[in-house]
């Protein structure tokens, strides 16, 4: 199936590496008109403007993901840039707490839930408003395996990305039927941001998967543009686990 974006307009959070890089060039890939990729530092947009090479049809934004100035100043960005905000993806995240719930610094805590939690509906809020009431259009939430069953190590992470799952449900409600929202949950993927899970047991982390392996940007990539296209013309409020058969093809444990 090939997936086409022509004459669309997206903006990707957290877009300068990773699940979000990737997203933007399937996006190109297939057409966009534009696509606005917004991360905290310019020297990291640059580069993956460079490395995505779509020219004019690229523009990087410095704009934190937890800033509702900076999301209403993207989204008017796009509509002034390229003519529209026709796709969203929130995929801008962070991780700065490792540890039990019970112990993790608070600040770290407060930190990881306005950029994973707070950060997609101030998106949301700021596409609505400034282009999508009026024009339609889709979003697609990056959650997180994690914010379906609890883990270890990354709880405050967890508990951010459930929310954003019944985010996910929540405004696919309020937003129907001028506007689709879906998310995607991946597991581990090879991206700096779940070093900690991968980096240095990759073997073993792969084994976990039943599809034998860790996920690449590309696999989630590949999924976000399917629910923002309109081959899903007819999906909203889903949550598509990506995950190499983490959460539909395991074992409970001591079963398997």
């Amino acid at each position: 199936m090939e997936l086409r974006f022509d004459g669309k307009v997206a903006i990707v959070t957290g877009g300068s590496r990773g699940i979000g890089e990737a997203t933007a060039k399937a996006f190109l890939d297939g057409g966009a008109a534009g696509v606005v990729i917004t991360a905290r530092k310019l020297e990291n947009l640059e580069a993956a403007v460079e490395r995505l090479g779509g020219g004019d049809r690229v523009l990087p934004l410095v704009a934190p993901a937890d800033d509702p100035e900076a999301a209403e100043r993207a989204v008017a960005t796009a509509v002034e840039r390229y003519g529209g905000c026709h796709i969203l993806v929130n995929n801008a995240g962070t991780n700065p707490a490792a540890g039990n719930l019970v112990d993790v610094d608070l600040g770290a805590v407060e930190k990881t839930w306005a950029v994973n939690q707070l950060g997609p509906l101030l998106w949301s809020r700021a596409a609505w408003h400034g282009a999508m009431a009026d024009h339609g259009g889709v979003i697609v939430n990056v959650a997180s395996v994690g914010g379906l069953r609890p883990g270890r190590l990354i709880g405050a992470y967890n508990v951010s990305k459930a929310a954003v799952i019944h985010l996910t449900h929540q405004l696919a409600l309020e937003l129907a039927p001028t506007v689709r929202v879906n998310a995607v949950a991946p597991s581990v993927v090879r991206t700096r941001l779940s070093r900690l899970l991968w980096e240095g047991v990759e073997e073993h982390t792969a084994a976990a998967h039943p599809l034998g392996r860790i996920g690449e940007p590309e696999d989630v990539a590949a999924a976000i543009a399917f629910l923002a296209s309109d081959a899903a013309s007819w999906i909203t409020g889903v949550v598509l686990p990506v995950d190499g058969g983490a959460t539909g093809a395991s074992a409970p444990a001591g079963l398997g």
